[in-house]
């Protein structure tokens, strides 16, 4: 039987890798030990799409964990989804195109208030619209009837302000195009 020696013609052991390699396999052991137990990994527009049971419900479920982070322009869903952060035009977006892929009629609502606006997918066979600041929440729909007026008052509610405007538009290919819009 061969056996491999180091450079000084002695014979390698097991204690040599023990003694280098141990404490770094300890230490990422621990780390991964005290990650918390929650912590999800990046779901892809890919697994999303081929989910047959995926739900409004399922859906909202998903985004549980993701950090809310404000940004000027709509992610890409690849973007959103890798980073798990975004706001709320980045996640009524993707709602709004996963859920019509699956059968539901879905609209896109952007609702002006005072010193905030707020988008959100209302989702016609719930009667209720899916908010992004409501993700981690048990029960994440909000029920409301689908005239522009009622999204408005109700996520102006949530907001504890007034609504100026609500308009509903859709979302292609980076393209924002108004649909109807009402003024209080």
């Amino acid at each position: 039987m061969l056996q491999r020696t180091d450079r000084l013609g002695q014979p390698l052991r097991w204690t040599r890798f023990n003694r280098v390699f141990a404490p770094w396999l300890t230490g990422l052991a621990i780390l991964l030990f005290l990650l918390p137990a929650g912590v999800a990994r990046a779901v892809t527009l890919a697994e999303l799409r081929a989910d047959p049971n995926l739900t409004p419900e399922r859906l909202m479920a998903r985004f549980a964990d993701f950090k809310f982070e404000l940004g000027r322009e709509v992610r890409k869903p690849e973007t959103f989804l890798a980073t798990r952060a975004g706001d709320c035009d980045d996640f009524a977006t993707l709602a709004a195109d996963l859920l019509s892929e699956k059968g539901y009629s879905t609209r896109l609502v952007v609702v002006f208030m005072p010193n905030d606006v707020h988008v959100v997918c209302y989702v016609a066979e719930t009667n209720s619209y899916l908010d992004y600041n409501r993700r981690k929440q048990a029960s994440p729909l909000v029920k409301c009837k689908g005239e522009l007026e009622a999204i408005a008052a109700s996520v102006a509610r949530s907001f504890r302000c007034p609504w100026r405007s609500a308009s509903e538009f859709t979302f292609r290919s980076g393209v924002r195009r108004f649909v109807s819009t009402v003024f209080r």
